[in-house]
């Protein structure tokens, strides 16, 4: 969402970003950031808290930042609203400000929570706790004028739900800005003593969408490949599991590392060598994992194993930008491993046309341009 509204700004917009800060010690805090108005409110720790302490945490977003920031919130009215999910509960927040304003509301949806709760088994269909998200989900569409998803397949779900009659859609790939600056250089592979390896890396959160079960069992099957290594940066609620499978399978080549800032994620995946996609099988909503973005614009190349029918396959195999296979396919996951790391003028290929896809699909000035022609009349 910066990337965006330094686009807006670039485009002769007045832009205020709004996020919740579980790390600041005010409780609203208004700073000028790269040409936008930036909003910080005090949050609680939402990142790596249990799922209990997380959902309530969250909850406590629309009431917790309109406490906070009304007064700024009625002084400095604005035309459009552009709204991010996930978090589903800032839907409260999004009809307040839109009944203030009197302006459209534009939701872009990254993810159709909590169906893939339900998909991938975490909660009960017509469990009191899925009734409760299912009254947060709408709320955050009926306050919406259009809802953009991130891919063409995930279209169905409104499809089969009926909602493609109430709601007008549309689909808004995600974007990244091709040349981040400010990037550090990293040493991580230095510290962990990994120099004369190749590293297949994952960062970010490290949690049930995810399948985490999946890259371990790859650490597993790849334990006598003594040139790879397996990198996990990141937290989220399936570390405690990860922990206790390295140890009791002796993975010498799973490495789990704690989660570091977005710039030095950035850096890090610059260092590395191949970027890790997992995606539980059982999701049946379509997914372009936020750290595909990052390694496209390292041009690196991309292993994936994701659910079926998930249209990201389609896209790096039409772009020649990385080897994919079905999760639960695990000897062609590991036979693309071990491809990727004894064929570096593949590696290269793949990260080339990996950077050339970002380029062409996925820039942040296109996003800012499809957002933006909806409300010009």
């Amino acid at each position: 969402m910066r990337d965006l509204a330094i686009e807006f700004v670039r485009c002769g917009h007045d832009v205020v970003l709004a996020a919740p800060d579980p790390t600041s010690q005010q409780r609203f805090k208004v700073t000028n950031e790269e040409g936008f108005t930036a909003l910080r409110f005090r949050s609680g720790r939402l990142k790596g808290a249990g799922r209990v302490f997380r959902t309530i945490n969250e909850w406590r977003l629309s009431p917790r930042m309109w406490s906070a920031g009304k007064d700024f919130f009625r002084e400095n009215p604005c035309d459009l609203i552009v709204a991010y999910s996930p978090t589903i509960f800032l839907g409260a927040l999004m009809r307040r400000l839109k009944g203030l304003w009197d302006c459209p509301v534009f939701l872009i949806l990254r993810d159709i929570f909590p169906q893939w709760t339900v998909d991938a088994g975490v909660l009960r269909e017509g469990s009191a706790i899925l009734r409760f998200f299912r009254r947060k989900e709408r709320l955050q569409y009926e306050t919406s004028d259009v809802i953009a998803v991130q891919s063409p397949a995930n279209l169905r779900y409104f499809q089969d739900s009926v909602l493609d009659q109430r709601y007008e859609l549309d689909v808004l790939f995600n974007w990244a800005v091709p040349d981040e600056p400010n990037v550090p250089q990293t040493r991580l592979r230095r510290e962990l003593g990994l120099e004369n390896k190749v590293v297949l890396f994952f960062g970010g959160n490290l949690g049930v969408q995810q399948d985490m079960d999946n890259l371990v069992r790859l650490a597993d099957n790849l334990r006598d490949e003594t040139d790879i290594r397996v990198l996990l940066v990141g937290e989220g609620s399936e570390v405690p599991s990860v922990e206790k499978q390295i140890e009791t399978r002796r993975l010498d080549n799973l490495i789990l590392h704690p989660a570091v800032d977005q710039t030095t994620y950035l850096g890090l995946v610059r260092e590395f060598d191949v970027g890790l996609i997992t995606l539980d099988r059982r999701l049946k909503h379509q997914n372009f994992p936020g750290k595909l973005f990052s390694y496209l614009a390292s041009s690196k190349p991309v292993l994936a194993s994701i659910n079926p029918g998930n249209d990201l396959g389609d896209i790096l195999q039409e772009y020649d930008a990385g080897l994919v296979c079905e999760n639960g396919q695990d000897d062609t996951l590991r036979r693309h491993a071990i491809r990727l790391a004894r064929d570096a003028d593949l590696r290269a290929r793949l990260g080339r046309n990996g950077r050339a896809l970002l380029d062409s699909k996925f820039s942040v000035s296109g996003a800012a341009e499809q957002i933006l022609g909806h409300f010009r009349s």
